[in-house]
Parts: structure tokens; C-alpha cells; sequence
């Protein structure tokens, strides 16, 4: 399955960069039993930080779940090197967490984190398949606009 993913994430244009380090204490990952436990992921980007700001206000909706996008891609950059380069060892996308740091009228965060679900079903087929939660929140670290973490099951 190694081999699929890596091809969808070709077919996408999409390459795993070198996962961020931890900002504070805790581990970007834990691996207890057959699970791996991902850390909450931002959007961080090729030149750092992307879309900074508030969702219905300095951030609109596509930015939002391009920001969830570029969370997942994180994610996964994380799980690849918590399971040794081998994404084929993940049997299932058990759980996203999403938060959205939207203005507090805002509504539609689950459409915001469908960015990152629907990115993670195109590279994962039905194993990307999850339950999740999209909660809205006051703020993020840095004024990121999503950040999100993960729990997968692996061989």
C-alpha cells in the first residue's frame, strides 16, 4: 500500500516535506500498541507559517481548507517518520481533531476540516475513511487559522 500512496501523493503533486519539530515539551508523535498518535499539525508551508488570521474574517473558507490541507499533509509527513518511511503500515485513519480559530459568529467548521478529510480519503483510499471533530476555537498557536492531530491504527 506504501507504493499507492506514494502514488496518489505524486498524482496530486503533493510531496512530503520534513515534519516540524516540537514547539514546546511533548513528542510529535507516540506510537502505544497498534496505534500512532499524532500531535497537533499546523500549516506549515515551504516558506513557514501559511494562513495566519481568523476564519470569516482575514481568512475565507478555501483558504481555511486549503490550511486544513496543508495540516494533513503534516500529519502524514509525521506518520511517515513514525513508521520508518513506510506509509503502507497505517490500517486505518481512526480520528482527526479539528480546530478552526474563527470569528466567533462563524458556523461552518466542518467544512473548513473537510479540507483535510477529503485530502486524506484521496491519499489513503477507504483506510482514510475517520471520525473526527471540527470545533471552533478563540485562537491557535502563532494565529494559525487550523490546526489538527490524529490518530491512526498501524500493522
Amino acid at each position: 500500500m506504501s507504493n499507492e500512496i506514494t502514488a496518489r501523493l505524486d498524482a496530486l503533486g503533493v510531496t512530503l516535506p520534513s515534519p516540524a519539530a516540537p514547539a514546546a515539551n511533548y513528542v510529535p508523535y507516540l506510537i502505544t500498541g497498534n496505534q500512532l498518535i499524532i500531535s497537533g499539525q499546523l500549516p506549515f508551508g515551504k516558506d513557514g507559517l501559511e494562513y495566519v488570521g481568523k476564519v470569516g474574517n482575514d481568512i475565507s473558507l478555501e483558504q481555511a481548507q486549503q490550511s486544513a490541507q496543508l495540516c494533513a499533509i503534516n500529519i502524514l509527513a509525521q506518520a511517515k517518520v513514525a513508521l520508518g518511511g513506510d506509509l503502507g503500515r497505517v490500517t486505518r485513519l481512526v480520528r482527526l481533531g479539528g480546530f478552526v480559530n474563527a470569528v466567533d459568529t462563524y458556523t461552518d467548521h466542518p467544512a473548513v476540516i473537510n479540507g483535510a478529510s477529503n485530502f486524506m480519503v484521496e491519499v489513503l483510499g477507504d483506510v482514510g475513511k475517520h471520525a473526527r471533530a471540527a470545533v471552533g476555537v478563540a485562537s491557535l498557536p502563532f494565529g494559525v487559522s487550523v490546526e489538527i492531530d490524529a490518530i491512526f491504527e498501524i500493522a
